[in-house]
């Protein structure tokens, strides 16, 4: 008989901070490339087209390995429940023996978050004062948060919706308040890092209405929509623009124009993932780049065994399509502390 420590989304939420989540995305990238760890080939399967679906992404690393399993039913808001749900396990990689269930929910945004604002950190200009970001839905804060912690000069955030205007004058209006209470919150006991994220958090918001105005004024640009056709252009598109691109993570999924793709250098989180439902997938397919116009993963520019931008004026690309690598990661983080602070409830299987 063994323990299994279960968690919910509340839990999750208490033990995580986003800094540590930064860190530990940083981490999985670099044990990948060195070859400590490995993700498994993703499951998907569709029970009824365009209504319900679910996808199994597992892997392994150090001493644990494990799955996140979401599944999403169209139907489930007319019954009153939950769309999305994600579900992750962790499992001992010695014993076998499960370690914890966790809620993936705010796992997912968190580690996402981080992901994208890595690439930002490491393939951005240093000196990058302005952040666009493309989209208004529920990893639109995550994506800000981590991106105002991990770059170090942020002093205007524009924010465009695809969909409705007032999303983005929404999200404006709200977004000093999360990053406050849900966020910065975090280091209330740790007053250098408090401060020192508080100055990051008072960046200036406003709605990016036109949107081919603002990629044209922008730094760095993040893209988190679930479009299937390119929201930017290459003709808009200023020499040192650094894009991360979340949105892609699945077959279709497209949020940039791939003649992007012809005159940046072009980094991913995993090769084959990328190119099979990131945001590299279409220009692939349409012949505008091969998969040897990949310089690397982000991994490789962290070590140092490739290089990353060499120019003020290089325009990059990071496409990062999420790994299971991140969610085991950042799960096995919240259970470590769950279990330091006897927190979630124990289940003896």
């Amino acid at each position: 008989m063994f323990n299994v420590r279960i968690m919910n989304q509340a839990v999750v939420e208490t033990v995580l901070d986003m800094q540590q989540v930064i860190t530990a995305v940083e981490q999985v990238y670099i044990l990948k490339t060195q070859g400590k760890a490995a993700t498994f080939p993703l499951v998907f399967h569709e029970f009824e087209s365009g209504m319900a679906d679910m996808d199994i992404k597992s892997g392994y690393l150090d001493d644990i390995f494990g799955l996140k399993l979401v599944s999403w039913f169209g139907n489930n808001t007319a019954k009153g429940l939950m769309p999305l749900i994600g579900t992750s396990m962790v499992f001992d990689i010695k014993t076998g023996q499960p370690l914890g269930i966790l809620n993936a929910e705010h796992i997912t945004g968190m580690r996402t978050g981080a992901a994208g604002a890595i690439g930002a950190k490491y393939l951005a200009r240093k000196e990058a004062e302005t952040l666009l970001l493309v989209g208004t839905g529920h990893q639109s804060t995550f994506q800000i948060a981590a991106s105002l912690i991990a770059l170090d000069n942020i002093k205007k955030v524009r924010i465009h919706s695809p969909i409705n205007p007032a999303n983005a004058e929404r999200l404006c209006n709200s977004i000093k308040q999360t990053l406050t209470e849900k966020f910065l919150a975090k280091y209330i006991k740790q007053p250098e890092v408090f401060e020192k994220i508080r100055r990051k958090f008072d960046a200036e918001f406003e709605v990016a209405a036109d949107l081919k105005t603002a990629v044209g004024l922008s730094d760095v640009i993040i893209t988190a929509t679930p479009s299937r056709k390119p929201l930017i252009l290459r003709e808009w598109v200023k020499p040192g623009t650094h894009f991360s691109c979340v949105g892609a993570d699945m077959e279709g999924k497209q949020e940039i124009d791939g003649n992007i793709f012809k005159i940046a250098k072009v980094y991913v989180d995993d090769v084959k993932q990328a190119i099979e439902v990131g945001e590299t997938e279409m220009p692939i397919k349409q012949g505008t780049i091969s998969p040897a116009d990949i310089r690397g993963e982000i991994g490789d520019v962290i070590l140092g065994k490739i290089s990353g931008r060499l120019s003020d004026d290089e325009i990059t690309v990071y496409d990062t399509t999420g790994i299971a690598l991140q969610d085991l990661m950042v799960a096995k983080i919240a259970l470590d502390i769950a279990r330091n602070q006897n927190l979630g409830v124990c289940v003896d299987l």
